[in-house]
């Protein structure tokens, strides 16, 4: 089980600082899309579902963002820069450290594992090690250390664990739904699988055959035109003599120089570019492609050893966190540092000492710069933290009484049209239970993010239109 600690344990100081909640109010706000914002969606023929969740994590002050993405200018090195510790005091761990396996629960899960290793290198047995951040990067890291005999505590933001993580099990419910991450990308090659398996926590194959419907409602396969004319323009860039963004290489390159002529399906060649950069590049970066970068950025769909998690990612947190002491709902406002030890000072006004400290808090927050450090990071760490980018991408899980659509497929995607949803996940095929899963990622997701539930809906229900099934006409 999670040790939850009593304050007085662990903390020295002042119990009369600002409190936790004023976090919020000094974060700023996340950056909305300019230009004509898209009217209200208009009453849809979808029916409305019973149970409805959705995520919004630009807007969640203790995550800003949901994985790391190559921006233009920022590169690989720059992850190895953050992951350096600093004076062997400060350590860092998380997806935004991976060189390996950015953005994923993997990459974060291997990057705490690696700081773990550096900290035992470094300290003596015995020594107070402070962890900041309860999700899997953090809880993994104090797992290793604890276990090699050091004094270990957990701080976490949060009044729960998993960071990212988010696995939600309610009653009314027919499974687990994952807020956070829901795949094990290319199982093949990591070991997150087998952690699962072992945990007994179910997981599904899920391919990548993918039905994709016009706003019509009509079935197409889908050309490889947008492929080649991003990979042309991804080729163009690696011969430029500096990095640029996806959607500077497609218009300098002429890629993306095509027809716009509607073929019979009514889709145009211009259409399926659209439906590459919205159902595949955005989704897998967070981001436009105005902002990726054209050296860095993956064409890398998934893979047949691709796997959706089912009974719950949540218990590979718990089980790293089972026998951890965590200070939860504690927010590390000040990190000081020398060769002495460290210091951190929480939202409260509280202060936690402890020799060496693993910061594994999301890159989006380290951008806002809430949290000070004492001196300051090195300018490699700084520069690191500037370039690489940080993306969102949210969900809204939709449960009906029973499918409205008439298609077995398990993924979705749609071509044309202007819906915000570029990207919907069936599980009907996978459990059985008539249950949505929709991606809506990069603008259409920061915006989506400061609208109400009510427009949230409209705006998901309305993608889903193109997969209505067909009304039988009347005898």
């Amino acid at each position: 089980m999670v040790t939850v600690m009593k304050r007085r344990t662990f903390l020295l100081g002042s119990v009369t600082g600002i409190s936790v909640l004023a976090l919020t109010a000094c974060v700023p706000p996340s950056p909305r899309p300019t230009g004509t914002p898209k009217p209200a969606p208009t009453a849809t023929a979808v029916p409305k579902p019973a149970m409805v969740r959705r995520t919004s994590w630009s807007t969640d002050p203790f995550a800003r963002g949901s994985f790391s993405f190559p921006a233009v200018g920022a590169t690989p090195e720059q992850r190895d820069a953050l992951s350096q510790p600093v004076r062997d005091r400060v350590f860092f761990a998380g997806e935004a450290t991976s060189p390996d396996f950015p953005g994923t629960v993997q990459g974060a899960l291997e990057s705490g594992l690696r700081a773990a290793r550096e900290v035992i290198g470094t300290a003596t047995a015995g020594e107070r090690i402070a962890v900041i951040g309860a999700g899997i990067a953090g809880l993994s890291a104090a797992r290793s250390l604890q276990d090699a005999g050091f004094d270990v505590v957990v701080v976490e933001a949060r009044d729960r664990i998993g960071g990212r993580i988010y696995t939600v099990t309610d009653k009314k419910w027919p499974f687990p739904i994952e807020l956070g991450p829901s795949f094990v990308r290319h199982s093949g090659l990591t070991s997150l699988d087998e952690d699962l398996t072992r945990l007994g926590v179910s997981t599904a194959p899920f391919g990548r055959a993918t039905e994709t419907r016009t706003p019509a409602g009509l079935v197409v396969p889908v050309p490889d035109t947008g492929p080649k004319a991003v990979a042309a323009a991804l080729a163009w860039a690696v011969e430029q003599p500096a990095d640029v963004s996806v959607a500077k290489a497609l218009a300098d390159s002429g890629a993306s120089k095509l027809s716009t002529t509607a073929a019979d399906t009514g889709v145009s060649d211009t259409d399926w570019l659209d439906h590459e950069i919205a159902a595949v590049l955005n989704v897998q970066a967070g981001s436009s492609v105005a902002l990726q970068s054209a050296w860095y950025t993956s064409m890398d769909q998934g893979a047949d050893d691709d796997r959706i998690v089912l009974g719950g990612f949540a218990n590979l947190v718990k089980d790293a966190a089972d026998g951890i002491d965590v200070l939860d709902s504690s927010v590390v406002t000040r990190l000081a540092y020398s060769d002495d030890g460290v210091s951190l000072r929480l939202g409260t006004g509280e202060s936690l000492g402890a020799d060496r400290v693993i910061v594994t808090i999301p890159l989006g927050v380290l951008k806002t710069e809430v949290m000070e450090f004492a001196p300051p990071l090195p300018f490699a760490h700084r520069g690191a933290i500037a370039a690489l980018g940080v993306g969102t991408l949210d969900k809204v899980w939709l449960q009906f009484d029973e499918p409205f659509w008439d298609t077995e497929a398990p993924l979705w995607s749609t071509v044309g049209g202007d819906g915000d949803f570029k990207v919907w996940i069936n599980m009907v095929p996978i459990t059985g239970e008539p249950v949505l899963m929709g991606l809506v990622a990069a603008g259409s997701a920061v915006r989506l993010a400061e609208v109400d539930d009510d427009e949230f809906l409209a705006s998901a229900l309305g993608s889903l239109e193109p997969f209505l099934a067909p009304v039988p006409t009347p005898k």
